[in-house]
């Protein structure tokens, strides 16, 4: 369940971008390092969203798509500071500093990266999708309802 609201946190940082973007500015004119830190958070948000739907449906593949965008999620929070050119101690120090709801939610999308992270590869994670409930057998043709069972 902490798939969802880490996909919102790594969603909401490019769609951010992208509003507060002037109308004469486009996305080409940005450095290659930036698109991709863009694309690893949008990538990240769809893989996290994608594997929280998959694990309610208690599907295997939905923790291993957890951890995948978490991993993404992770990249993404890493190669930022590398993508607007400054040290990371220097722009950690921006983002508590100037950052606001920006800075919460990037905090708040490192500490559930982490935590989607761990839980998605826990052995618990995996018994729960794997297990499936016994069926119980479906009675009929001649013995469905013997007149012995009234």
């Amino acid at each position: 369940m902490l798939g969802f609201p880490a996909a919102v946190a790594a969603g909401y940082v490019p769609v951010k971008i992208f509003l507060d973007m002037p109308a004469e500015f486009s996305l080409g004119a940005l450095p290659a390092w930036v698109l991709v830190d863009l694309a690893g958070y949008v990538v990240a948000g769809l893989v996290l969203l994608i594997g929280a739907l998959a694990t309610l449906f208690r599907a295997t593949a939905g923790a291993v798509l957890l951890g995948l965008g978490a991993l993404l999620a992770i990249g993404a929070l890493l190669t930022e500071p590398m993508s607007v050119g400054v040290p990371p101690a220097r722009f950690a120090d921006a983002m508590f500093t100037h950052g606001g709801f920006a800075m919460a939610d990037r905090v708040g999308l490192a500490a559930l990266a982490i935590l989607v992270l761990v839980l998605a590869f826990l052995p618990p994670t995996f018994r729960y999708l794997r297990y499936r409930a016994s069926v119980v057998p479906v009675l009929s043709g001649q013995g469905a309802y013997s007149s012995r069972s009234w």
